[in-house]
């Protein structure tokens, strides 16, 4: 039972770190990288479809990224949903590609962006102790029912505590490094 309990939470903390990892992914830093747009839901006749289902995407420069949507037909749906996205990028397209040319960032948008990078950290970290929260509960709740002792709780606690600590560790560590990378000219 505790050690289902276990599997179970590192699982749903392991998630965590992955939709951090996903969000900050597309987070935008001074560089072209496929991974930006990849969120950006395109209307693609009459459906919300992701555009990384739509089109191929690549960054062949350092400051530029190429769709090449696989029906030329959505090429106008495709260009709409970039220009209303957050990014602040304006695509063109010369009827077979969407080239999307990346600026530099100024000082005050690279700290908007860290502002960003914070947030979804502060929050990954939250859901790591929702998570560890959760547990607890069930290991209470498993000693109120006299399915286990309570040295058997207090020594899954402190598993659950080391466990919830290393991963609100890497996604402290996750965060800063992103940080970094957004702070770079």
């Amino acid at each position: 039972m505790i050690a289902d309990i276990m599997k179970d939470t590192e699982q749903r903390m392991s998630k965590a770190m992955d939709s951090l990892h996903h969000h900050l992914g597309s987070v935008r830093t001074g560089r072209a990288n496929p991974a930006l747009v990849d969120r950006i839901q395109v209307d693609y006749y009459g459906s919300m479809m992701p555009l990384n289902q739509l089109a191929g995407i690549s960054a062949p420069e350092a400051r530029l990224v190429v769709i090449q949507p696989w029906d030329k037909g959505s090429i106008g749906p495709i260009e709409k949903a970039i220009m209303q996205s957050d990014l602040g990028l304006t695509p063109n397209n010369d009827g077979q590609v969407i080239r999307i040319s990346i600026p530099t960032l100024t000082e005050e948008r690279r700290k908007q962006f860290v502002k960003i990078v914070h947030s979804a950290t502060e929050d990954s970290k939250v859901a790591v102790r929702n998570v560890r929260r959760d547990a607890v509960q069930q290991m209470k709740s498993l000693t109120s029912n006299k399915e286990i002792s309570e040295d058997e709780e207090r020594r899954a606690t402190q598993e659950l505590d080391a466990l919830s600590r290393k991963y609100v560790d890497e996604a402290e560590k996750i965060g800063k490094a992103k940080e970094l990378e957004v702070l770079e000219v």
